[in-house]
């Protein structure tokens, strides 16, 4: 599959954008790290969703998931869903969670 001159052009174009979001996301990221939000849990909640459209914009582009099949995305959402159980199966045990109060 021979890719033209301007083709690699436009491809380097969007590569570039992508890595100009990601390292700004990085900085937002050290950023919100010296932001006091109240609460340990708001912290890592904002942490969490900008490492999340971080992972989301590599996924998409330089793993090339943005252009596949629909079956992919069934594939990593059901990764995704197993992921979150099993992240919240330890909060659901400990003994300071909400259930065992």
């Amino acid at each position: 599959m021979a890719e033209t001159a301007e083709e690699i052009r436009e491809h380097s174009k969007v590569y570039i954008k992508i890595l100009i979001a990601l390292l700004a996301l990085t900085l937002l990221t050290v950023a919100v790290s010296y932001q006091d939000f109240g609460s340990v849990y708001a912290s890592v909640f904002v942490g969490l969703l900008i490492a999340t459209i971080k992972g989301s914009l590599v996924a998409c582009y330089f793993m090339h998931l943005i252009d596949e099949q629909k079956i992919i995305y069934w594939v990593l959402g059901i990764a995704v869903f197993f992921f979150t159980v099993l992240m919240a199966v330890p909060y659901l045990t400990d003994s300071n969670s909400v259930f065992n109060r």
